[in-house]
């Protein structure tokens, strides 16, 4: 393959997973609104096309149709600047996510934009940077609600990076590799008993990072920096329009980050659960997407789960979220750490 052809068809990936992860995203919206609509005994967006599908399009041109206000003593560059570092680094750590397994030439792969070595490392990464945008946006507002709103979720997700980086050790020490297709394929041999949340004794790193993939998401429970009862907006009071929008969007393509990490990791990635037990299909077509059909189904459920603590469980108080961060996930995730050690020297 000529430099040239790798550049456009490496081009043409970036294009399409973005238009997928864009519109996952729309339609993310629409399911927590229907599966909380349900949970709440109402019904949901219904009446914009059959079902209310196509309400996420309405939702988007509404953003982009409302007029755009920036309040005067803000500083500019950094209030700007700031939701494009929040989208920003949502979508650039769907890049080096694999989707299935490796389709194409040599060299070359169709269902991951680029497979790098470290990609747990560079995700992780990407992931601290994002603090930044919120960061920015709660002082650049000049507003007290927004800095009160940043501030606070700045040490939340400092405090809650360091159980959810550390629960991932032991899913690393058992695959010995940072790589996630490796991870993936250490997983791939007897289906749902390989997975690691359960042949790999690591449902408590699985339930460690679950919740601290709520709190770094600022989700429902965990959704203290933009409680409305207390900072009525938290760091995007002072935003409208579609600048609004983009951290909206960017809340919701991290958490289709999170689910696809989580499936990668826990949950055997795109392998089937039956594993070996069903043969390969004969149709070269269908053989390539089944494990993109497994991967996506597993995701959903992720969102599903999201969703469904949302629906059910009350905001905690801020003295409450930094203790169970430090006091009960960090000390966990250190005895997962040893006893996974433990266990893998025993082996």
């Amino acid at each position: 393959m000529t430099l040239l052809s790798f550049f456009i068809w490496s081009l043409i990936k970036v294009v399409v997973v973005s238009v997928v992860l864009l519109v996952g995203v729309a339609y993310t919206v629409l399911l927590e609104r229907k599966l909380v609509g349900r949970i709440q005994n109402r019904w949901g967006p219904s009446r914009v096309g059959p079902f209310g599908l196509l309400q996420p399009l309405v939702d988007g041109a509404k953003s982009f149709l409302k007029e755009d206000l920036i309040p005067t003593a803000v500083y500019r560059p950094l209030y700007l600047m700031a939701p494009i570092i929040a989208l920003g680094c949502a979508m650039i750590s769907i890049g080096v996510i694999p989707f299935g397994e490796p389709v194409g030439p040599k060299g070359f792969d169709i269902f991951e934009v680029a497979n790098v070595n470290i990609g747990l490392l560079v995700i992780l990464g990407i992931t601290s940077i994002g603090v930044y945008g919120i960061a920015l946006a709660g002082w650049s507002s000049n507003n007290k609600y927004s800095l009160l709103g940043s501030l606070r979720s700045s040490a939340q997700l400092i405090s809650y990076e360091l159980a959810l980086g550390l629960s991932l050790v032991g899913v690393v020490l058992r695959a010995g590799s940072l790589n996630l297709r490796t991870i993936v394929e250490q997983q791939a041999t007897r289906g749902i008993v390989s997975w690691n949340i359960f042949g790999g004794c690591q449902f408590v790193a699985f339930f460690i990072y679950l919740m601290a993939a709520y709190a770094e998401t600022n989700r429902s429970p965990f959704d203290l920096p933009e409680a409305e009862s207390e900072l009525t907006g938290g760091y995007h009071t002072e935003y409208s329009s579609m600048k609004f929008a983009m951290f909206f969007m960017a809340e919701y393509a991290n958490m289709i980050n999170v689910g696809c990490v989580a499936t990668l990791l826990f949950l055997g990635g795109w392998t089937s659960p039956l594993g070996n037990l069903i043969p390969p299909p004969q149709n070269i077509f269908v053989h390539a997407l089944m494990p993109v059909f497994w991967f996506v189904a597993k995701v959903f459920c992720f969102l599903f789960l999201y969703v469904w603590v949302r629906g059910t469980l009350p905001r905690f108080r801020y003295d409450q979220l930094m203790n169970f961060g430090w006091r009960v996930l960090m000390p966990l995730a250190i005895l997962n750490i040893i006893g996974t050690s433990l266990l893998l020297a025993y082996r």
